[in-house]
């Protein structure tokens, strides 16, 4: 058990996009559930960054690996390992940081289901505030 480290969370990003944000947020929930705060540089960055753009993207990356170097470990999650992933890798291995392999199947167990809305959705207006 990791309780009360700080744990920087790697997994993909670009192609599915959605899909990997997801994923990432349950790596953080699976932190969390152990004690560990988690860090995940690839949901903060792309909030304020554009991942499509080279230059935007590797300044998000070199701010992720500052991040890493003030983490206890770094946890590799899912199967697939992408070139952004694969310079943080580089990165924990030089500072000498433990790397925790996750299988995609303990993250999956943190994804949050859907929301099930019942009935019909409505528009719903503003009105009386001039919008």
């Amino acid at each position: 058990m990791a309780e009360g480290k700080i744990v920087y969370i790697v997994s993909p990003y670009a192609g599915d996009v959605e899909g990997n944000v997801e994923f990432a947020k349950a790596a953080c929930r699976l932190a969390m559930e152990q004690g560990s705060t988690p860090v995940a540089a690839h949901l903060l960055y792309p909030q304020m960054l554009d991942d499509t753009v080279p230059k935007q993207r590797e300044l998000g990356i070199r701010m992720g690996l500052k991040l890493l170097g003030a983490c206890s470990e770094l946890w590799l999650c899912g199967s697939r390992v992408s070139g952004g992933m694969q310079e943080e890798l580089k990165e924990a291995w030089r500072h000498r940081i433990p790397v925790r392999r996750i299988p995609r199947e303990a993250v999956e167990e943190f994804l949050q289901p859907e929301p099930v809305l019942g009935g019909q959705v409505q528009s719903i207006g503003c009105m009386g505030a001039g919008l």
